[in-house]
């Protein structure tokens, strides 16, 4: 397998830990161990006892019976828990993809969507979707491109970059195409339950159609990406028997602290998602004001859900001198659509840390000084 570098990653290499405001980031405000140990009367003491040992591959078994119970229709045994999403998706496109194969991808996207199932010798088609119809899906797209060697469809939602949220008679008639030709459904759903409003919330693929994949973990809606713990979870015991055979040659098990921190968050996740929702509904209306105010330098499309926007420039200047430009005399890095293969305007932007206040004020001041 050859794969091109990733984008993003070697994009964030250069700024993550330099840059004094991240304000591309794709995850929500992060907490420390001591502040997640507090929630529950006993478990900092529990925590020093944790054993050390290997843990069982599938899973911690209360770990995945927590995460099975944000399922209707998944048990315990149907979660495969890994060392976060990047190693599920490379997971499953490696253990039920082959050569040959055609995938269709819901795209712009996490370059591993696409790039890993390339890199294996798929075909991929990507099911393309453009801000000026406000990133929506195209079904007669996705109808006119199947065909008999199509193996997978890979669908993200809520979706990243772009924020999207379909809705659910759309999701409907997706996995009505995919049981209709027999494929197999991987759905990137690491932003549920960050939904503004709770009634768009779309059920779970995996609680809807018995060859979907559903794709979560700690680190988006959580708030908990350094526990590296991602799930997948399916009603296809092929498919997860697959994947656990392959994750031997992965990471075999994962790590047992992360395993338990996981587990506690996971019975105060209301509390989590509550205040990190919280700061997102904050954020996203200094957002809306900050795009009307500056409406002649920017488009915007306020997201329904997630902690992530794709906004565009107006202004002819390309998106990677600005983006350069604005982290070199600001500190404020902002992430280019072009390290997601998509053009040179658009630019992921994220709402979803505490100090988004004082990154708009650094970049309001940019563009004071150079837009006037």
């Amino acid at each position: 397998m050859k794969l091109n570098p990733f984008g993003i990653e070697r994009y964030f290499a250069r700024y993550e830990f330099s840059a004094r405001y991240m304000l591309s980031s794709s995850d929500c405000e992060a907490m420390s161990t001591g502040d997640l140990l507090t929630m529950e009367p006993g478990a900092a003491e529990q925590f020093q006892r944790q054993w050390l040992g290997y843990t069982e591959s599938a899973g911690d078994p209360e770990l995945r019976q927590l995460i099975s119970e944000m399922y209707d229709r998944i048990e315990a045994d149907q979660v495969l828990v890994h060392s976060g999403a990047e190693e599920a998706i490379f997971n499953f496109m490696n253990a039920l993809l082959k050569p040959g194969d055609h995938v269709i991808v819901h795209y712009p996207c996490y370059q591993s969507l696409h790039e890993i199932a390339q890199g294996i010798g798929c075909e991929v088609t990507k099911w393309e979707t453009h801000e000026e119809n406000g990133w929506e899906l195209d079904l007669d797209f996705l109808r006119a491109k199947v065909r008999p060697e199509t193996r997978a469809l890979v669908v993200n939602c809520p979706h990243n970059p772009t924020g999207y949220l379909m809705s659910g008679p759309k999701q409907a008639a997706i996995m009505a195409i995919a049981r209709e030709h027999n494929l197999l459904l991987f759905s990137d759903e690491v932003y549920r339950l960050l939904e503004q409003d709770p009634a768009d919330r779309l059920p779970p693929a995996c609680d809807l159609y018995e060859n979907a994949v559903s794709l979560g973990v700690m680190s988006k809606t959580f708030g908990l990406p350094g526990l590296r713990i991602g799930w997948v979870a399916s009603r296809n015991p092929q498919v997860l028997a697959a994947m656990a055979g392959f994750k031997d040659y992965l990471t075999i098990c994962n790590s047992a602290p992360s395993e338990f921190l996981a587990k506690l968050a996971l019975r105060h996740k209301e509390a989590i998602v509550g205040r990190n929702l919280e700061i997102v509904t904050t954020n996203l209306g200094l957002l809306d004001a900050f795009f009307e105010r500056h409406r002649a330098i920017f488009n915007w499309t306020a997201p329904r859900a997630g902690s992530i926007a794709f906004p565009s420039l107006k202004i002819e200047q390309p998106i990677d001198q600005f983006c350069q430009e604005l982290v070199e005399r600001k500190g404020v890095m902002l992430l280019p659509g072009t390290v997601y293969d998509w053009g040179h305007k658009n630019f992921r932007l994220g709402f979803g840390r505490k100090n988004l206040p004082e990154a708009l004020a650094q970049l309001d001041e940019f563009l004071t000084e150079n837009y006037p």
